[in-house]
C-alpha cells in the first residue's frame, strides 16, 4: 500500500493524523502542499472521488477571500481555485494507491481505518 498524505507542516489537524498514523505503525509520505502544490489533474481525479465540498477549507483565509460568488461555483470551477491556491484544500488529504480516500481527520478511529483499508 502506498499512502500519501497532503497538507502542512505546522497545521494541527495534519500533526494529529500524522501522529495517528505513527502510532498505528502506518507507512506515509509526507507532501507539504505549499512547497509541493497538487497538479490540476490529481486535484480534478480527487473531486471525482470525494467531491469539492468536504475538500474545501472553509476555515481559511483564501476561503473568506473568495466572495459570495463561490457559492455558486461547480466542481469544476473548484478545480480551478485548488489548483492555483492549495490553502483551498482542506487537510489532511489521504491518498491511497493513487486514490483519494479521506479528507479531514474528525472521525472515529474505526471510519479513518476503514477509510485507509486497514
Amino acid at each position: 500500500m502506498s499512502l500519501k498524505v497532503y497538507g502542512i507542516p505546522n497545521c494541527g489537524t495534519c500533526k494529529k493524523a500524522l501522529q495517528w498514523l505513527e502510532t498505528y505503525d502506518v507507512a506515509y509520505d509526507f507532501i507539504n502542499t505549499k512547497d509541493h502544490p497538487p497538479t490540476k489533474v490529481q486535484i480534478r481525479d480527487w473531486v471525482k472521488i470525494l467531491g469539492s465540498k468536504p475538500m474545501r477549507n472553509t476555515s481559511g483565509k483564501s476561503y473568506r477571500e473568495i466572495g459570495e460568488e463561490k457559492k455558486g461555483w461547480t466542481d469544476a470551477q473548484w478545480v480551478e481555485a485548488f489548483a492555483q491556491d492549495s490553502m483551498l484544500l482542506k487537510r489532511p488529504l489521504f491518498v491511497k494507491d493513487d486514490q483519494a480516500v479521506l479528507v479531514g481527520f474528525r472521525a472515529s478511529d474505526e471510519v479513518i481505518q476503514q477509510a485507509l483499508g486497514l
